[in-house]
């Protein structure tokens, strides 16, 4: 009786959040090993489905590195990378398109609907839903200590969000599914990061929150520990002491242009941890670090 208990109690402390956020719009990026467990993809498969049930809607953006340099392997094509950013020749974007608008997208639209979700697969160029231009990455030169524009291929810079089709999508009670490619100037398919895809997938909607899943707890402070909330006054006096530093730095980043732009919270969770959606959105303590404007 007592465990029936709990198990009420749980549902009426998630009450308050059901009522808030009703109708609206969660951006969701997915990637890290939640998308690699067998566990932790069903999870993220039933936490979206029952936010969808209980009236929020979700919109999922998802990575692929992983997926992407083990099929490039296969095929012989070695992988550069500058400052974390794939170089993405000619020869790579084909199979950046097929792995990630191909396979990785499909596997996930058919894990939600195999759950009792109803979620379509998109890539970016899909109702001319990210324009896109080739993104110049300027790098200090160890020799010369001078900047230098870095050319990574056809790797993608946002430059416009058209969020029409992803209304469609909602209008007729689906969940999208969206693979981080864009469409660039002269028509060539740009690849981008997918956190800061879902950031700008955010801010177009102007989204209730955005989510980051990682492989790691959140922001940690000097001391090495979980800070779960943070403003963008003291995100940024970390990123100046360099506390917020490395990959953290670009995913802190992205939830506060996204607050910039409108979006009301962001989130940086774990999503090593199972229900972590759930977790975060439903609970007092959560699984990350929220990061609001004031």
């Amino acid at each position: 009786m007592e465990t029936l208990i709990n198990k009420a109690e749980m549902l009426v402390e998630a009450l308050p959040y059901i009522k808030n956020f009703y109708d609206k719009t969660f951006v969701i990026k997915y990637g890290g090993n939640a998308m690699v467990s067998e566990e932790l993809k069903d999870t993220f498969a039933l936490d979206v489905v029952m936010m969808k049930y209980i009236g929020i809607n979700p919109v999922i953006v998802h990575g692929g590195g992983p997926q992407i340099g083990k099929t490039l392997e296969m095929f012989g094509i070695e992988s550069k990378f500058v400052d974390g950013h794939r170089v993405t020749s000619k020869e790579m974007i084909d199979v950046v398109e097929m792995v990630l608008g191909g396979k990785v997208n499909q596997d996930i639209v058919t894990l939600i609907n195999s759950h009792g979700g109803d979620a379509v697969g998109i890539t970016g160029k899909d109702g001319n839903l990210i324009h896109a231009k080739r993104y110049k990455h300027v790098k200090k030169s160890a020799e010369t200590n001078q900047s230098e524009i870095i050319d990574l291929g056809l790797v993608g810079e946002i430059t416009k969000v058209d969020v029409r089709v992803l209304q469609k999508i909602d209008e007729a009670g689906f969940i999208p599914v969206i693979a981080p490619i864009g469409q660039g100037e002269q028509g060539e398919t740009l690849n981008i990061n997918a956190d800061i895809v879902a950031s700008k997938v955010a801010a177009a909607l102007q989204a209730e929150k955005l989510l980051l899943m990682t492989d790691t707890e959140g922001v940690k402070g000097k001391n090495g520990k979980l800070i779960p909330h943070l403003t963008r006054r003291k995100a940024q006096s970390l990123i100046r002491d360099k506390v917020i530093k490395d990959g953290m730095l670009p995913k802190v980043n992205c939830c506060l242009d996204a607050l910039k732009a409108g979006v009301r919270k962001t989130h940086i969770i774990d999503g090593r941890v199972k229900h972590a959606l759930l977790l975060e959105i439903f609970t007092k303590e959560g699984v990350g670090t929220q990061i609001v404007e004031k």
